[in-house]
């Protein structure tokens, strides 16, 4: 049993747990078409994630032509160069399959807002200092 652990230890990628459900993310997966090899985009909305360890799996959903279409990618894949994040989404469920049934505005996940981190107490309190001497 601690083989098995260790063998799949060493074939997990730790890089690519960036992003979370709600997010949509780009991801850049290597296709392979006879002898030649190329890296294709699939940006969509990350709908769910399942399993754990090197059996990881998440769908990612977008619209083409109209058509609603799902593609579930493993994370640990060797075929993902990466997963690139463009836009962090605010939601509070851990699967969007009601997304499926949504069409146009209504499909939209409302965007994470990330705060930037207020400047340390100490440089505000001795920038006054510095001006009454």
């Amino acid at each position: 049993m601690n083989e098995i652990k260790a063998i799949e230890a060493s074939q997990m990628k730790a890089e690519l747990d960036n992003f979370k459900v709600g997010d949509t993310v780009k991801v850049h997966f290597t296709i392979v078409e006879g002898k030649t090899e190329r890296i294709q985009i699939y940006e969509g909305l990350v709908i769910a994630m399942k399993n754990s360890g090197i059996g990881k799996t998440f769908t990612v959903r977008k619209n083409s032509y109209g058509v609603g279409v799902e593609r579930v990618f493993p994370i640990h894949s060797p075929r993902i160069a990466r997963v690139e994040l463009v836009r962090p989404g605010r939601v509070r469920r851990a699967k969007l399959y009601y997304i499926r049934d949504k069409i146009g505005k209504a499909a939209k996940i409302k965007e994470l807002i990330i705060k930037k981190s207020a400047k340390p107490k100490a440089a505000k309190e001795s920038a006054p200092a510095e001006n009454q001497a």
